[in-house]
């Protein structure tokens, strides 16, 4: 995604009244107006150009070497495109509400746009070579094998593609199709504004509320946001709809049988896998997500829970606001004790300027850590507001920022971990940082307090996002027979939470609208099962690294090293894991409900 190239590397910030880092984009470029933005735009665009005039309609006749040239001379304009639209999305998301970002932000996507329009013709060239000829040339040219991964990988989608003409004509409308209806979508969520007890607040500031220990504040602030949203719900919905129409078309002319196909073909998972993660985790949903929050009604005291009490923290929480020095040492000292080089990779992070932390009107809410290009460094963005569930974000990000930082050695083209084991590394850090407290923890309502806080967290991971998973499954399928009502979006919504969440819920009428705001549903369709099948191999992983120790972290480090060079059938297969296996599921969920146990056990 994106964020805002600021001078200062400091700024206040909600928690509490220390000073919360902003990153420093100069390590991409100086400024929106500087001569090395307008330098690389205009020699990539001649790059491109000269690259079109001389390979197109040649590929297929290149040598292994001359066709390991122009790989290479494509990855070098790949990498120069992804740099400029690296900066100019970051500072997007730093400050949506702008209007002159909005701007730089969309001529930066057009000017883009128009120049990668030109290298569309080369994949598609590859993509018509025959097999047997192209495994010839790789057997014969060692600079052609160097780019077998990513040749693999391109040469998955052969039965998908289009003609070079429609391909291009597609591409170049993206920036007035889906990427101009996502924009619209991000500027209305960041434009809007929460009044909670006579205070206008932002999206970010309202979700923190509903982790507050005080309930009227956690219900002031739910039917808040239900209430805008509410008035929204036209255009969310109008939005959400063409977007559905929008991948419907695109799917049908490409030949993909169902919505997810096309990104289980992008995270090299077979759909029959995914299926058996969907069912698995749903199957699991009483013995996990419903006896769990039984027993939180039961320690809240209520008869029922409302969906502002789902976050809500337990009786014992220790609600104090963490500092965000105490938030680094707690991530990085549980890095260091698994292996001294991820905390060294993760310091540079604080230490470089790398992390914007701060709250403030206008950001982009969440976080994400964007991997930018390999030959600069990846940026984190957080909403920090100092809760323990803030710091297990910062060693979720962090994870992500470690595992981009060993990749990149790859290069732009093979750097890039498909979405099922780029969230590998970060709920590793997750499990790292919740074990390093949870051991050093000996009072027992702490520990039950934080035991509860890391389930909430494996069910928001595992069963909250295949509720999601669910949400859109059923949209998209729906949205073929026609566009849906912002009230049946709301029904579908109801109904993937009843079932997920369990009989221990009463739903509000404002719950309906919360659909809206997820952003993954408008970004990227379907990415949600992907922290799922991230959580259950993490499950699996850090079991496997209790058993054995000796050695597991530098497979660890050499699994991340790997990038997008390897499925995950290789990169498991070091730890005795395999994916593909139903048992796998079995056991990362197992290790969810082992949780609910030991809480259910010191109780």
């Amino acid at each position: 995604m994106t964020q805002t190239n600021l001078d200062k590397n400091t700024g206040a910030g909600a928690a509490g009244a220390e000073p919360l880092p902003t990153w420093n984009l100069a390590d991409l470029y100086p400024g929106r107006e500087s001569k090395e933005l307008k330098r690389d735009l205009d020699t990539v665009e001649a790059d491109a150009k000269r690259f079109r005039d001389r390979y197109a309609g040649a590929v297929a006749d290149l040598s292994g070497d001359d066709l390991a040239g122009a790989i290479a001379a494509f990855e070098a304009m790949s990498e120069t495109i992804g740099r400029i639209m690296s900066f100019a999305s970051l500072e997007y998301a730093g400050n949506i509400s702008d209007p002159a970002t909005g701007r730089f932000f969309q001529s930066m996507q057009e000017r883009v746009n128009a120049i990668s329009a030109q290298l569309i013709f080369f994949t598609l060239d590859i993509n018509q070579i025959d097999e047997g000829a192209l495994a010839a040339r790789m057997t014969d040219s060692a600079a052609l094998a160097h780019y077998a991964p990513w040749l693999r990988d391109t040469r998955a989608f052969r039965d998908h593609e289009l003609s070079d003409e429609m391909e291009r004509l597609l591409h170049e409308k993206e920036v007035a199709g889906r990427a101009a209806w996502s924009r619209l979508f991000d500027e209305t969520i960041a434009g809007l504004r929460f009044d909670v007890g006579g205070k206008e607040l932002t999206e970010a500031e309202t979700l923190n509320l509903l982790s507050d220990s005080d309930r009227a504040k956690r219900e002031a602030a739910g039917r808040a946001l239900g209430a805008v949203f509410g008035k929204n719900a036209r255009l969310f919905a109008h939005i959400t709809n063409t977007l559905a129409k929008d991948k419907e078309i695109d799917d049908r002319w490409r030949n993909f049988q169902r919505p997810v196909s096309s990104r289980n073909l992008a995270n090299h998972v077979e759909d029959e896998v995914v299926d058996a993660l969907v069912s698995s985790v749903r199957a699991a949903y009483p013995k996990l997500s419903h006896r769990y929050y039984a027993m939180k009604a039961q320690w809240l005291g209520l008869d029922t829970l409302r969906f502002w009490d789902r976050n809500a923290p337990l009786p014992d929480s220790d609600d104090k606001t963490i500092p965000w020095e105490t938030a680094r040492e707690t991530v990085l000292s549980a890095y260091r004790r698994f292996t001294p080089a991820m905390a060294e990779l993760g310091t540079r992070f604080f230490d470089k300027g790398w992390i914007d932390a701060q709250v403030r009107p206008g950001k982009a809410s969440g976080a994400f850590s964007h991997p930018t290009v390999p030959s600069a460094h990846p940026y984190i963005l957080l909403n920090y507001q100092g809760r323990v569930r803030d710091v297990m974000t910062l060693a979720h990000e962090l994870g992500h920022g470690v595992h981009q930082l060993l990749a990149a050695k790859q290069g732009a083209l093979m750097a890039n971990t498909p979405l099922t084991l780029a969230e590998t590394a970060s709920v590793f850090g997750e499990m790292l940082t919740f074990r390093s407290l949870l051991d050093a923890e000996s009072d027992p309502k702490r520990r039950r307090a934080m035991l509860a806080g890391k389930i909430e967290d494996m069910l928001n991971t595992v069963v909250r996002q295949i509720a999601f998973f669910e949400f859109e499954r059923r949209v998209h399928d729906e949205r073929r027979q026609g566009e849906l009502l912002p009230e049946k979006l709301g029904e579908i919504w109801l109904d993937v939470q009843t079932e997920s969440l369990g009989p221990a819920f009463e739903w509000d009428a404002e719950y309906a609208h919360f659909w809206m705001y997820i952003p993954h549903f408008i970004h990227s369709p379907f990415y949600v099962y992907a922290y799922a099948f991230g959580d259950c191999l993490v499950n699996s992983l850090y079991a496997a690294y209790q058993e054995a120790p000796d050695g597991f972290s530098d497979k660890y480090l050499a699994m991340l090293e790997a990038g997008g060079t390897l499925r995950h059938q290789d990169l498991l297969a070091p730890f005795g894991l395999d994916a593909s296996d139903p048992a796998f599921w079995q056991k990362g969920l197992g290790v969810v409900a082992g949780f609910i146990d030991e809480l259910e056990a010191e109780a």
